[in-house]
C-alpha cells in the first residue's frame, strides 16, 4: 500500500506530461468545451480521465504514488493560474480572449463556424439579454464560453 513500484520522479514526469498534453488538447478543442458542457462534452471529460489514469501512475497502486501525482497536478494548476494572473500573454494562451461574433445587427458566419457556435446559441443569448438582433451593437464569445450581447 505504501511501497511504490516506480521511482518518485517518474510520477512527477508522468503527471506533468499528462497535464500539459491535456491542457493543449482542451485549448485546441475550443472554448465551448470549457464554458458549457453538453452531455457529450461531459462524457468526453469522463472518458479522458479514465483513459489517462494509467498514464499518470504507470500501473502503480500505492498511496504515495497517487499523492505524488495529485500534488503535481495541483501544483501545475496553481502555476498556470499564477502565470495567467501575472502575464497578459500567458492569460491569452491559457485562458483565451473574447471573440467578436457580430456587430450592428450582423453576425459573422465565418467566425461563428470557426468557433463552432450555432445561430441558435446566439439567438438564445439575444433572448437572455432581451435584445433583438437589429438592436445588437456587439456579440462576443467570451473566453469562458459564454456569449454576451451589447445593446445599441
Amino acid at each position: 500500500m505504501f511501497e511504490m513500484n516506480l521511482p518518485w520522479w517518474e510520477f512527477v514526469v508522468r503527471g506533468a506530461a499528462v497535464y500539459l498534453i491535456l491542457l493543449v488538447m482542451v485549448r485546441v478543442s475550443g472554448r465551448r468545451t470549457v464554458g458549457q458542457f453538453t452531455p457529450f462534452d461531459l462524457l468526453v471529460v469522463m472518458l479522458l480521465s479514465e483513459a489517462v489514469s494509467n498514464s499518470l501512475t504507470g500501473g502503480d497502486q500505492s498511496l504515495v504514488g497517487g499523492f505524488i501525482v495529485a500534488a503535481v497536478l495541483v501544483g501545475l494548476n496553481m502555476t498556470m493560474a499564477f502565470l495567467s494572473s501575472h502575464s497578459k500573454k500567458m492569460s491569452d494562451i491559457l485562458d483565451g480572449s473574447a471573440v467578436l461574433l457580430g456587430r450592428d445587427g450582423e453576425l459573422y458566419e465565418k467566425v461563428m463556424k470557426r468557433c463552432r457556435i450555432s445561430r441558435e446559441e446566439v439567438d438564445q443569448a439575444l433572448r437572455c439579454a432581451d435584445c433583438d438582433i437589429k438592436d445588437m451593437r456587439c456579440a462576443f464569445l467570451e473566453a469562458d464560453g459564454q456569449i454576451t450581447i451589447q445593446k445599441k
